[in-house]
């Protein structure tokens, strides 16, 4: 990777695009305005949200390269890197872009509830592929928030600016919603592969090595991001993955209980717990009973 260009504020953007910047605080690129778009990863110190129709090349993101496909919301939070790293150069390209800054949100009640849209913490490649109609939804909110960027800026603005921003997004997790269940044979081939994972998991050494499966492991090994994975299995189970992963130890617990002679200390030391006491914690929270309790009522 090349030299990264770090972009604090929506000017630096503006400038580095060779755009007017018309609120220091939140901003709409149509990159059709743009002649030339130089390729260059960059650290982003605002939240982005990019929609780019004509883009040549591979996006850095992270540690990973992906095909940007056209048509597709990719989202960016604070602190994040992503580019194009190969000193190339696009012509004439189009697309847009809402920017905003940490600060313009700072204090509201909309920032509290930022953390919902989880999708600020996905990959590239966990894009959000729209219909046309959401895409239309999408320019409509674009249209919205230019508009008040141009009318003067009054006690108003920033607080009708915020509303706008709250919709797109409130679009954006309904259109997740959609992609998830017309996603639901992919996804529930992931299911599969996440049950095939814990299961080789407990039947090797890595509990021992290795504690507990966490989420973020788990997601890395399946190539997705920790969020991605974990909305992902809450929208096809109902639960969260962490709580899936609770099951599952459960499950290995339950069988070495009734299958072995093992006292519940030793069976916590195999499957991945620090403490023994802590799973007699958890078995209760998920069995209703302790360890104990449930070898006898079964044995």
């Amino acid at each position: 990777m090349g030299e990264i260009l770090d972009l604090q504020t929506i000017n630096d953007y503006n400038e580095f695009l060779g755009l007017e910047t018309l609120n220091p605080l939140v901003g709409i690129v149509d990159f059709s305005k743009v002649e030339v778009l130089k390729h260059r990863c960059k650290c982003f110190g605002f939240y982005a949200i990019f929609l780019k129709e004509k883009i040549h090349g591979p996006i850095s993101y992270g540690r990973n390269k992906y095909d940007y496909q056209e048509g597709t919301l990719v989202f960016i939070a604070p602190g994040q890197v992503g580019g194009i790293d190969d000193d190339g150069e696009t012509l004439h390209p189009q697309g847009y872009a809402l920017l905003f800054h940490p600060d313009l949100i700072r204090g509201t009640l909309f920032a509290r509830k930022m953390k919902e849209y989880t999708f600020f913490s996905y990959e590239v490649n966990e894009a959000l592929h729209m219909s046309e109609r959401e895409r239309q939804t999408i320019f409509n909110c674009f249209e919205e928030i230019e508009e008040e960027l141009r009318h003067p800026i009054d006690k108003h603005s920033r607080s009708i600016i915020i509303s706008n921003i709250e919709v797109l997004l409130n679009h954006c997790l309904r259109f997740y919603d959609r992609q998830f269940a017309t996603r639901e044979v992919i996804n529930s081939d992931v299911l599969t592969r996440f049950e095939a994972l814990l299961n080789g998991y407990f039947d090797s050494r890595k509990p021992i090595e290795l504690g507990l499966p966490s989420v973020a492991w788990c997601a890395d090994q399946l190539h997705f991001s920790a969020n991605y994975f974990g909305d992902l299995v809450k929208k096809q189970t109902g639960k969260s993955a962490i709580e899936y992963i609770h099951q599952a130890i459960i499950s290995k617990v339950k069988d070495r209980l009734l299958g072995t002679n093992k006292t519940v200390s030793e069976i916590a030391y195999e499957v991945g717990f620090q403490y023994p006491h802590h799973l007699s914690r958890l078995f209760k929270k998920v069995a209703g009973c302790t360890p104990n309790e449930y070898r006898m009522q079964l044995r």
